[in-house]
């Protein structure tokens, strides 16, 4: 550790609706010391019982336990933060009490407005670092309960979280009006303000667009490589592509192709990606890998 100072390292924790990620980073060299991933299926089932099962609980407090030895953090300084499952849960502070009890971390439910916000700080961050024009972009990041979306402008943000994601889709009893209602709702945001896109960079974040970058790449799930995936610009027309490419695969394939715990939510996620695509009248995006985790350590790294 010589070269880092203690004071300077943050581990900031991110418990989405389907994935948990977290980050150890130095807030002196704006840089990632180490990282964790894996897909827990937070609200696999919500959307039935209203409740986050136990097995979701026991794979949650697993995926803790494993990255504490893998990163190597202290679990009561962690910056931990849990976004829309835990948010509509019925049983949301019992999970969270009994996380605490078990690993020591204390998760913070943050509200749609702070997840975009946090989201954007990461991507602000990321448009710096490869160079890109940071001052007029629309971002959407498509999570597993929740998809956000960041229209910044000339030093204005505006965020829209909307209750539509990855697992909650995939899972509802009507997907066809379900997808009616987010498009229609989408449309709505962006009509009742009028906001003129025509010249925003279009950014993607999320489990969705990077592991669809990365098989662009020619990568996937087992060697995905996030300094390859950032920066990767994907057309409409490769999302189809891909996703015709994916529906035509084995469970098995997929599996390897996409990652455990995805092969369920990937094409119900690709869904989402295209209807952001039309809404938005983009022909291309930006893919990051950057996202709520770092927007936590970023932030994190300000109040220091």
């Amino acid at each position: 550790m010589s070269n880092h100072n203690l004071q300077d390292i943050v581990t900031s924790i991110d418990l989405g609706s389907n994935s948990f990620r977290v980050l150890k980073f130095d807030c002196k060299l704006k840089k990632s010391l180490a990282e964790f991933d894996i897909t827990v299926g937070t609200a696999d089932g919500l959307s039935q019982t209203g409740n986050i099962s136990k097995e979701a609980l026991q794979r949650i407090i697993h995926a803790i336990k494993t990255s504490i030895e893998i990163v190597d953090y202290d679990p009561k300084s962690a910056i931990a933060v849990t976004t829309q499952a835990l948010r509509i849960a019925n049983n949301s502070q019992e999970i969270l009490d009994e996380i605490k009890k078990q690993t020591g971390i204390d998760f913070k439910i943050i509200d749609g407005k702070q997840e975009g916000e946090l989201s954007l700080l990461s991507i602000q961050n990321a448009l710096k670092r490869e160079n890109l024009q940071d001052t007029d972009f629309v971002l959407i990041d498509i999570g597993g309960g929740s998809s956000e979306l960041v229209i910044y402008q000339n030093g204005t943000s505006y965020i829209k979280s909307f209750a539509f994601g990855i697992v909650t889709l995939s899972q509802s009893s009507n997907q066809e009006r379900d997808f009616k209602i987010f498009e229609n709702d989408i449309t709505t945001f962006l009509n009742t303000n009028n906001y003129d896109l025509s010249k925003s960079l279009f950014i993607s974040v999320a489990g969705t667009p990077s592991i669809i970058a990365a098989l662009k790449n020619g990568l996937d799930n087992k060697d995905y490589d996030k300094e390859v995936v950032n920066g990767t610009t994907l057309t409409s027309q490769e999302v189809v592509d891909i996703q015709d490419k994916l529906n035509s695969l084995s469970k098995d394939e997929l599996i390897q192709k996409v990652g455990t715990g995805r092969e369920d939510f990937i094409n119900t996620g690709m869904l989402i990606y295209r209807l952001f695509f039309k809404t938005l009248k983009k022909e291309t995006s930006i893919v990051f890998d950057d996202g709520l985790r770092e927007g936590v350590a970023l932030n994190a790294c300000k109040c220091m």
